[in-house]
């Protein structure tokens, strides 16, 4: 983490002042995190992700001037990531949504977000969700899961491109052992390390493991994309 005394840093990247205000409020409540920013648009909000070298930022998709998935496939992309990775910043993007099943987080989590959040989620899991993807573990809640993948496979797309992302999915899986496709299957399910550790009566240290190889085997750059692999394949 950036921060002094182990603190998380986050910034807050949302068109709607209020929603800023209370996102801070919540999560200036948790000793372990700390807001250091605002902006109200992609632009700004790239400009002081540069300046303020966050952990984590909670990106609203829809807004003026630039909107959220534009902004999140810049400050992800490899040139953005070479750059933070040789100054040793790690950053992770969490979506903002009113919509559990929004085409545009689709593209934003295929763009490489690190989970995505309903702006009425409860203070103390979003605090919680905060924690977790600062610590390298992406958010697949379980209650929306279902509906967003689902979204996925049509989402409104020619059947041929559909089709082409099942081949794709499901030749990328072939790459897999039978424990990392077992693996893999259970992280589209949205289960945490801990989660697979007891259901597949593996430590967890394993289980982190197998997820590496599974990382590298799908060409996926978190769990997330994982994710979307498994549901593109049509196996959850």
């Amino acid at each position: 983490m950036n921060g002094d005394q182990g603190l998380t840093r986050v910034v807050i990247v949302d068109d709607d002042a209020l929603v800023r205000a209370g996102l801070r409020m919540i999560l200036g409540g948790a000793p372990d995190l700390e807001v250091v920013a605002e902006a109200g648009d992609g632009i700004e909000g790239e400009r002081v992700v540069d300046e303020h070298r966050p952990d984590v930022v909670l990106m609203d998709i829809r807004m003026p001037r630039r909107d959220g998935l534009e902004t999140t496939r810049s400050l992800l992309s490899e040139g953005a990531r070479a750059v933070r990775d040789a100054r040793g910043d790690d950053l992770k993007v969490i979506v903002l949504t009113t919509f559990d099943a929004d085409e545009m987080v689709v593209q934003a989590l295929r763009a490489g977000a690190h989970g995505f959040l309903l702006k009425d989620t409860e203070p103390r899991r979003l605090v919680e969700a905060v924690r977790l993807v600062a610590a390298g573990e992406p958010i697949l809640s379980p209650s929306i899961t279902a509906t967003l993948m689902a979204h996925v496979a049509t989402g409104g797309v020619a059947v041929d491109a559909s089709d082409r992302r099942r081949t794709d999915a499901e030749s990328l899986l072939a790459t897999l052992t039978d424990r990392e496709r077992e693996v893999a299957l259970a992280i589209g399910r949205g289960l945490s390390n801990a989660d697979i550790s007891r259901e597949l009566y593996l430590s967890v240290p394993t289980v982190k493991a197998h997820v590496s190889r599974v990382l590298d085997k799908l060409r996926a750059d978190n769990r997330v994309q994982i994710a979307i692999v498994v549901h593109d394949a049509s196996l959850t």
